[in-house]
């Protein structure tokens, strides 16, 4: 079997990648001439375990092939399936940007030769199946094609950055909306290979697929949202939100997962497809009240590092020198989109501090995007030195078990900010260390209710 996947983004990749590694014949298609020349030598544009040994080995094995044109498809020794993996980043309203994915419908149609099926990978809008086979129509009609048999499908992705090698390899489901029996057995047969001891496909019409990402995303912003409101309220009433977490966790109704508090979701699917959502449910006369609530929460959640040290300094944070572990919206990626520490790094300059950061891989995509407006730590150690105070913005597992006593040493204050709940307040007590945690009440001697009415405070 020949596939082409359009777009080498994180999803597309990933996806060529992993149905190469099967056996199948995989062609990524990227208009990006540098990006692709790249990708033949083996240079891969993110950071993601694993996927750099997968491109190189299937590349040198002839199943992984990289090209900026999509060429003929449908034809004889041509690919069948077509993937539509481009990006669709937010427009300024917050809708989906669906350009990328209707002009891959629009090559789909200039280059069909015989039968073959799009199917849209994209994260997009409930919908844009119609608007992705009138493209297609009227390049054929243009062509005089009318008659050129196409499918369509919607097979959107679950990939969690990070582990997407093994979320694809071992998927949980495998959503697919079609309304052909032909692509639903094509589709079948595609992904049999990585279901053979437990056959999880889901088939559905079109709209139901495209609703499901958002859905589920939606559903597990959600959960993230709620907990870090319920450790705002335990900072306030004296509870600890760890303790409250696992009692809730034990109901086999709410399981524990996506409930651990902390600065706030970011990354490029969670904030956008949360927004892209709350539009749609505006054009249909919907307004989607709680998928609105979870944004306006982790905004303000994004905040909560900034105002516990604003609480600290007692609001007067310039000259103050703060260290910074972690940018990167979550460990094992470097992917810094909508991340959390771009928001603390934003405030923490506008109050007149100096800020030093340290991430084991995000650093490069930091000074793309800060360029040097902050300073960068050769190591984790080396961010400390001379510091006021110490935030944690993204738990690395380097950053787990530190040495306590090395960074009481180095700083120049006692004060660490726990952003992401993962230290113990008696192990930096020991070493004179002050902790700052979310929700708990280690917590309470510095609440950010201090902050509530400053300039600084969003």
């Amino acid at each position: 079997m020949k596939i082409a996947i359009v777009g080498t983004g994180y999803v597309g990749l990933v996806t060529g990648a992993c149905f190469a590694e099967m056996g199948v014949d995989v062609t990524c298609v990227d208009i990006d001439a540098a990006k692709i020349d790249g990708l033949r030598q083996g240079i891969i544009p993110i950071y993601e375990p694993g996927l750099e040994a997968l491109v190189r080995r299937n590349t040198a094995e002839g199943r992984l092939h990289f090209t900026t044109s999509l060429g003929t498809i449908g034809g004889d020794d041509c690919p069948s399936i077509v993937f539509c993996a481009v990006g669709t980043p937010p427009d300024d309203d917050g809708s989906a940007d669906l350009r990328n994915v209707l002009a891959v419908a629009a090559e789909f149609g200039r280059n069909l030769q015989g039968y073959a099926l799009l199917v849209t990978k994209s994260t997009v809008p409930v919908g844009t199946h119609r608007l992705v086979r009138r493209a297609v129509e009227a390049e054929l009609e243009a062509r005089g094609c009318t008659d050129m048999p196409f499918d369509l499908a919607a097979n959107p992705e679950f990939l969690k950055e990070g582990a997407a090698i093994k979320d694809f390899m071992s998927p949980d489901r495998v959503v697919i909306g079609t309304d052909s029996p032909h692509a639903r057995t094509l589709m079948e047969r595609l992904y049999r290979p990585f279901l053979l001891n437990n056959f999880r496909v889901m088939f559905m019409d079109l709209a139901s697929a495209e609703m499901a990402k958002y859905a589920a995303n939606a559903m597990l912003a959600t959960r993230i949202s709620f907990i870090n409101e319920i450790a705002d309220l335990c900072e306030k009433v004296g509870a600890d939100v760890s303790a409250v977490r696992s009692a809730i966790g034990a109901d086999a109704r709410i399981g524990n997962k996506f409930l651990y508090p902390g600065c706030g979701y970011g990354g490029s699917c969670f904030p956008k497809d949360v927004r892209a959502l709350i539009v749609t449910g505006e054009q249909n006369g919907c307004p989607m009240q709680v998928v609105r609530a979870v944004e306006d929460v982790n905004e303000r959640q994004k905040t909560v590092v900034f105002r516990k040290l604003a609480a600290i300094f007692g609001d007067d944070l310039r000259g103050r020198r703060i260290a910074l572990w972690g940018l990167a919206f979550k460990p094992e990626t470097d992917d810094m989109r909508c991340a959390p520490s771009l928001e603390v790094i934003r405030l923490l300059i506008e109050a007149g501090a100096e800020v030093t950061v340290y991430d084991p891989v995000a650093m490069d995509e930091c000074r793309r995007r800060m360029g040097d407006t902050v300073q960068y730590a050769a190591d984790m150690y080396a961010a400390c030195e001379g510091a006021d105070a110490l935030a944690l913005l993204t738990e690395w597992k380097l950053f787990r078990l530190p040495s306590w006593p090395r960074v009481a040493a180095l700083m120049r204050g006692a004060d660490v900010v726990d952003g992401r709940n993962i230290y113990n307040s008696t192990d930096l007590g020991a070493c004179g260390l002050r902790l700052y945690s979310i929700g708990r009440p280690d917590a309470a001697s510095c609440s950010v209710n201090a902050t509530t009415d400053s300039s600084n405070t969003l």
